[in-house]
């Protein structure tokens, strides 16, 4: 039986370069830097890193969810030209909520199969200046009248059409695939455990850019920067992986009465940034860091909005000719704990294949700049372990799946 959706893929079409900054919590050390500045910084880098002149860059695409700043209408633009993108080359603004990532990594396919050669893709975001917002006072108070701020981030978590917040989708898996709190904070031990470890051995490392206090310069134009706290030089680690042990996590009250998810179980809320330039492979002169092989995006009912990766993940298989026993590693985002192993246990995933690194629960959720990291980390997991095939895939608020295919360029039997 098909899988309905949206499929797409690509030929000639990697990932040629990669970076992010450290993931830091909620109004920690980036929580005053403008999500533009962070996006630009990534920007710089990735070109950087990779050896590219910005004026070739042909497309910039660029994502963020909050408006975070009096100027986000202009972030695709802004993180183009303080890039280094030339003047005439358009930008773009993409969003899929938490799969915005990777949208960007579908539409930069798909400007490079309409003749594109380099696309400069960029996710960024400030949970921590996610504003206290009012949307019916724009003609003043009137006597006895609400007052209707609100706080933007809080809000934004809750879906009217069924009436649920996110955490509440996840109980609706968590009652449906008959998870227990104890299965689930066991899950969110192990990604705590798995992360900590990862960035106490270095192994972020590699993917992971400093910022620090710079200015941004563009000829003819106003500088942009990014400004640290007093006494913070640079933001070198992602803040939130720590310590933690079972009966830690076990303490903590479920968000919801006779529920399984606890802020200990569900995704680090941080804010951070991360870019990637796709080409063409056969263009490079060294190996790419990873093929972009198709993406595919699905929608779900909104109130099991966390099972979308199953029918994005299916229609990627269905449509690429790959069986899922094919699928060497996967980094599926961990909106909530319940989610996940919800996901898993719907695809019987072989979860030893699954977030080696650590998820989102212990590193935390920027979330237009998650997708890109899922990818990077695959990549990157993918080339040191000489594997061929990997998936990453998240669930997206409003009831929808996405799910993205790639391989290691330097696989060999």
């Amino acid at each position: 039986m098909s899988c309905a959706g949206q499929y797409a893929a690509f030929r000639d079409v990697a990932i040629l370069e990669a970076v992010r900054t450290p993931w830091v919590d909620l109004g920690g050390a980036l929580a005053q830097v403008s999500p533009i500045d962070l996006g630009i910084k990534v920007g710089r880098e990735v070109l950087a890193r990779a050896g590219l002149d910005p004026r070739t860059v042909d497309t910039a695409l660029a994502g963020s969810m909050a408006q975070a700043s009096f100027d986000a209408y202009l972030l695709p633009r802004h993180i183009g030209l303080y890039s280094g993108v030339p003047q005439q080359v358009p930008a773009l603004a993409v969003q899929r909520i938490c799969a915005t990532g990777f949208e960007l990594l579908r539409q930069a396919g798909e400007q490079l199969r309409d003749g594109a050669e380099l696309a400069l893709c960029v996710g960024a975001e400030s949970m921590s200046r996610n504003p206290i917002a009012a949307y019916t006072h724009r003609d003043g108070f009137r006597l006895g009248a609400s007052v209707d701020f609100k706080d933007f981030l809080w809000e934004a978590l809750y879906d009217p059409a069924p009436g649920l917040d996110m955490i509440a989708t996840a109980e609706n898996l968590a009652r449906r695939y008959d998870l227990s709190r104890k299965t689930v904070d066991t899950y969110a031990l192990n990604s705590h455990e798995q992360a900590l470890q990862a960035r106490t051995s270095g192994w972020f490392t590699d993917e992971i850019v400093a910022v620090r206090n710079e200015s941004f310069a563009l000829d003819g134009y106003q500088p942009r920067g990014i400004t640290l706290p007093r006494r913070v030089d640079a933001v070198t680690l992602d803040s939130h992986p720590r310590p933690t042990d079972f009966l830690g996590l076990a303490k903590l009250q479920a968000i919801h009465a006779g529920g399984v998810q606890t802020a200990g179980n569900s995704c680090a809320v941080v804010d951070g940034a991360a870019a990637v330039l796709v080409g063409r492979a056969s263009a490079g002169t060294r190996p790419a860091l990873a093929n972009l092989l198709a993406t595919a995006v699905v929608g779900v009912a909104p109130e099991f909005m966390g099972i979308g990766p199953v029918p994005a993940i299916q229609l990627l298989l269905q449509r690429s000719g790959l069986a899922q026993d094919d699928i060497a590693l996967f980094e599926i985002n961990e909106a909530q704990a319940a989610q996940v192993l919800a996901v898993v246990q719907a695809l019987e995933l072989d979860i030893n294949k699954l977030n080696c690194r650590g998820g989102s629960i212990a590193l935390g959720h920027p979330l237009a700049a998650t997708g890109l990291r899922l990818v990077m980390t695959l990549a990157r997991q993918l080339r040191e372990q000489n594997l061929r095939y990997g998936i990453a895939a998240a669930c997206v608020g409003g009831g929808q799946g996405m799910a993205v295919l790639i391989e290691n360029p330097q696989y060999h039997c």
